[in-house]
């Protein structure tokens, strides 16, 4: 159990810890893994092979559910990831990433299609993190291509039908990159829609 527990720590960080809906964490948000022996697989005591292998499994699966908790946000309709690169640390990398995803602003952007690359420096700018906002970039990108938006910190022409297309559909991903060093991480959100008010004006306790 020891080892299932180093495990399940150090996945759920940079898995289910990098998700965000709307910035608030319930009292009864948590992540359990049980482990009852019936596979009848050899006992992983130790941080060998078989620990290796487990890990990269256990990582997949809660990246996987990572992203579904995200696009099942409460009236999403659509996934939106923010994946950044260049930055000084991983640590960095995901305060200014989770800071993306969780901007109202943002989020709103994105239920409007709108390529809005002030509103993601403007969260970067909130995060808490120092940068050089003349060395980023920024990027959305899906299935239906990849539009830069802003190069180097200013505003590029992009061509809005693409930028439309790209952002209406379902998995979207704002890329920035920073300039500033070697590391990256992703984060997860989704879209601020109408519903999302309509669910959560018309709860009651």
């Amino acid at each position: 159990h020891e080892m299932l527990e180093d495990a399940l720590r150090s996945v759920v960080k940079h898995t289910f810890n990098r998700v965000t809906i709307d910035g608030d964490t319930s009292t009864n948000d948590m992540c359990v893994v049980l482990a009852n022996g019936m596979a009848e697989n050899a006992l992983i005591e130790w941080k060998d092979a078989g620990y290796s292998a487990f890990y990269a499994a256990l990582e997949t699966l809660c990246t996987n559910l990572s992203r579904q908790i995200a696009a099942d946000g409460e009236g999403a309709s659509r996934l939106v990831s923010c994946t950044v690169t260049g930055a000084r640390g991983e640590d960095v990398a995901e305060r200014l990433a989770k800071s993306v995803v969780g901007s109202s602003l943002v989020k709103a952007a994105m239920f409007g299609a709108d390529a809005n690359w002030g509103r993601v420096l403007c969260a970067m700018g909130y995060s808490g993190e120092d940068f050089n906002p003349d060395k980023v970039d920024v990027a959305f990108q899906s299935q239906a291509g990849s539009v830069q938006v802003c190069a180097k910190g200013r505003g590029l022409d992009f061509d809005e039908d693409l930028a439309k297309r790209v952002l209406t559909e379902h998995d979207v991903t704002i890329a920035i990159t920073m300039g500033e060093g070697d590391s990256s991480c992703t984060c997860w959100g989704c879209d601020l829609t109408y519903e999302y008010v309509k669910i959560n004006g018309d709860y009651r306790t």
